[in-house]
């Protein structure tokens, strides 16, 4: 039982974890990538689809990102979905490919987004401390219910603060990672 416990907090852990680089990847660094327009969502023929299942994405030069549709006429709809983004970039269009040139970022933004990727980080520290109290609320369950031991109990909360601990600073190093990123000029 304290296993599944355990395993079940450790994987939700990880995937959030895994949400936060994905998330972290669409924070444009100045330098060109496909993740940054992967997630948007495109209205095709009255259906949402993501971009990347839309068209073919490169990144063929460090500052530049071109996209191919392989429908002509979703040209449009895919300039539209990237104006209407946060991303702030300009696309061009030569009735073939859309090319999206990514600009140096100014130190003002560069700040900006280094106070964006600090509050996503410390959101998510937020969620894996949230997992922790519910996986100690039903370990401490089980000790109630007299289910498992108290050295038992007191084994499995260390371990529990072991895995959290360990998702915690592999938070703290993505953030640290992307903010290195935002950095370079």
């Amino acid at each position: 039982m304290i296993n599944d416990i355990l395993t079940t907090a450790e994987k939700k852990m990880l995937a959030m974890v895994d949400g936060l680089k994905k998330d972290l990847a669409t924070i444009r660094t100045g330098r060109a990538s496909s993740s940054l327009v992967d997630h948007l969502k495109i209205d095709y023929m009255g259906t949402i689809i993501p971009l990347n299942q839309l068209a073919g994405i490169a990144t063929p030069e460090a500052k530049l990102i071109v996209i191919q549709p392989w429908d002509k006429g979703s040209i449009p709809l895919i300039e539209k979905a990237i104006r209407t983004s946060e991303l702030g970039l300009n696309p061009l269009n030569d009735g073939n490919v859309i090319r999206l040139i990514i600009p140096p970022l100014s130190e003002e933004r560069r700040q900006d987004l280094i106070k964006m990727v600090h509050k996503r980080i410390e959101e998510r520290k937020v969620v894996l401390r949230n997992l922790r109290r519910d996986a100690l609320t039903e370990i401490k369950n089980l000790e109630k219910n007299k289910e498992v031991s108290q050295d038992d109990s007191r084994h499995a909360q260390d371990q529990l603060q072991k895995i959290t601990d360990k998702h915690i600073l592999e938070t703290d190093i993505v953030g640290q990672t992307k903010e290195a990123e935002l950095r370079e000029v």
